[in-house]
């Protein structure tokens, strides 16, 4: 009989052990999948498609509408009363109304100087704007810093006032709502909010403040936004594409057709007396933006949105400060659905058809439906098919509704059409955070009131004349490694080589793209440094 070693027998053994293993779980995978996983995955399978065709459906709608808008309505002009302020020869500079600027700060160090010189900048008689900067910072060098600036300005005339306050309760929205109480400002007819990016032009208020004094139905003119950093990287391009579609599309159907769409919080001109009677500004939620404007909206107020008045601001830089505001973005929103549904429902002083707009349309398909089905069609259920061949995608849900949905969202920003599959990579990762954040707001979760200030670079990245370049920084294994994207990387790689081995719908290629978008990000190698 042959002599049997150990290093025949223990390869043996483990090579049987791994088969047995491999077989009992294929055993547990055939008899679970017929009775549990194949109806789980079809329900979910028809609830996605469901809310795919509400979202194609109201892609076609906006697009529909924006053309008719550009056709018929014309300019802002012709559709409200229009005519420039000047100074009269009795009155003087009493013809113009009494307008503050509020500028909210926190820490910014990068970009305080530039936000302050643009707005003391504003063309306006003088005795007629006040500036606040209400500056909630908790690093007292930078407080020391923004109150000097402020103490320039004043010395060179400007009316200009640092506000600070013992806490920092609401937020932005307790700093604002602070910031109309001071007496100085009771005579003050129209607020104008300017976040620590942006900077406003000249000609701002002589644009925009027009159509208020003479249209007493208009509660908000919004201004859009431009983005100076654009160009930066590949992650503000992405950025860019997303929010051209918002501005261009989404806040001109809003304005054009129901006088209604949410305040952007900044760049945008209110009416005090709006304000009040709406109740406020609210902290109740992270959108204390969004908020006002559902509540004046629902007393009868009109809003405004400006195309052509551009106002320059920052995007985020650094991955971390993009996840953090998307997070407020989609927390929010979905939060304060929660909170006004049935307040919206009861409502009478708006129209049905505003209602259903506001509800459905407005909360509903783009702040909810939108971000779950990115997520749960394109990364979870569509890759699951894979492994469970009995359930079939439509062709018509897996490619032709996608693709017309992206197209019609990347015709706000033409110039980077050619980067159309790196934006539907990138939103694909990018909706895992805002369906995590839209549930936590639907729920009310433990992160529902979390306030993450963005962070603003400024020029602290770019290269000065005999300066060198910026290295990049150091990260910690926990801040580098981003688990979530990781699994979904793995579970779309997994289920691409399973295509590639055994699939008959070519999905692998989708597939691989999505899990190495996942991994890249997961790895940290988006955002973590602004290339001059």
């Amino acid at each position: 009989m042959e002599r049997l070693t150990t290093t025949t027998l223990i390869p043996d053994t483990f090579m049987g052990a791994r088969d047995d293993i491999t077989q009992q779980l294929m055993l547990v995978w055939e008899q679970i999948k017929a009775p549990l996983i194949v109806p789980i995955l079809k329900v979910a399978m028809v609830l996605c498609l469901a809310m795919s065709l509400m979202l194609f459906i109201e892609r076609i709608y906006m697009s529909v509408a924006i053309v008719l808008v550009k056709i018929f309505s014309g300019e802002p002009q012709q559709r409200y009363k229009f005519e420039p302020i000047k100074e009269d020869v009795e009155l003087g500079s009493l013809a113009f109304p009494a307008v503050l600027v509020q500028i909210p700060m926190f820490n910014e160090r990068e970009v305080y100087k530039m936000s302050i010189g643009a707005v003391c900048g504003i063309s306006w008689p003088r005795d007629r704007l006040v500036i606040q900067v209400l500056d909630d910072s908790t690093d007292q060098t930078i407080k020391d810093l923004v109150e000097y600036e402020c103490k320039k300005w004043a010395n060179k005339g400007i009316n200009i006032r640092y506000q600070v306050r013992e806490n920092r309760e609401g937020y932005k929205a307790g700093a604002l709502k602070d910031g109309l109480m001071h007496d100085y400002v009771k005579h003050c007819e129209y607020v104008v909010i300017f976040d620590a990016d942006f900077q406003p032009d000249p000609d701002f208020l002589h644009r925009s403040i027009p159509f208020l004094v003479h249209n007493p139905q208009l509660a908000l003119v919004q201004a859009r936004w431009k983005f100076v950093n654009a160009d930066e990287c590949m992650m503000t391009r992405m950025q860019e594409m997303s929010l051209d579609y918002h501005f261009k599309v989404e806040q001109e159907v809003g304005s054009s057709t129901h006088a209604f769409f949410g305040f952007n919080g900044t760049a945008g001109v209110w009416r005090i007396a709006a304000i009040n009677e709406a109740g406020g500004w609210n902290h109740r939620t992270t959108v204390e933006d969004m908020d006002l404007a559902v509540r004046a909206g629902l007393k009868g107020w009109k809003f405004l949105y400006l195309g052509s008045l551009h106002v320059k601001s920052e995007l985020p830089g650094t991955f971390k400060a993009f996840r953090y505001q998307q997070h407020r973005w989609s927390c929010g929103p979905a939060n304060l659905f929660r909170k006004m549904a049935m307040e919206i429902i009861r409502n009478k002083r708006v129209t049905l058809w505003k209602k259903v707009y506001v509800i459905y349309s407005f909360f509903f398909v783009r702040k909810i439906v939108g971000h779950i089905v990115t997520f749960f069609l394109y990364c979870v259920v569509m890759p699951a098919t894979v492994l469970v061949p009995e359930v079939e995608i439509p062709r018509w849900g897996a490619v032709y509704i996608p693709v017309i949905i992206t197209l019609l969202n990347a015709a706000g920003t033409p110039r980077s059409i050619h980067l159309l599959v790196f934006w539907i990579l990138f939103e694909n990762v990018m909706s895992l955070h805002r369906t995590r954040a839209t549930f936590i707001g639907l729920l009310e979760g433990g992160r529902a009131n979390e306030w993450v200030v963005t962070e603003k670079l400024g020029d602290a990245l770019k290269n000065k004349p005999g300066q060198a370049a910026p290295k990049r920084p150091r990260f910690r294994i926990g801040q580098r490694l981003h688990l979530f994207e990781l699994f979904m990387g793995a579970y779309l790689f997994f289920c691409g080589i399973y295509d590639l081995a055994f699939g008959k719908n070519h999905f692998f290629v989708y597939l691989f793209m999505q899990a190495i978008s996942f991994f890249v990000i997961g790895f940290g190698y988006v955002g973590t440094i602004v290339p001059s």
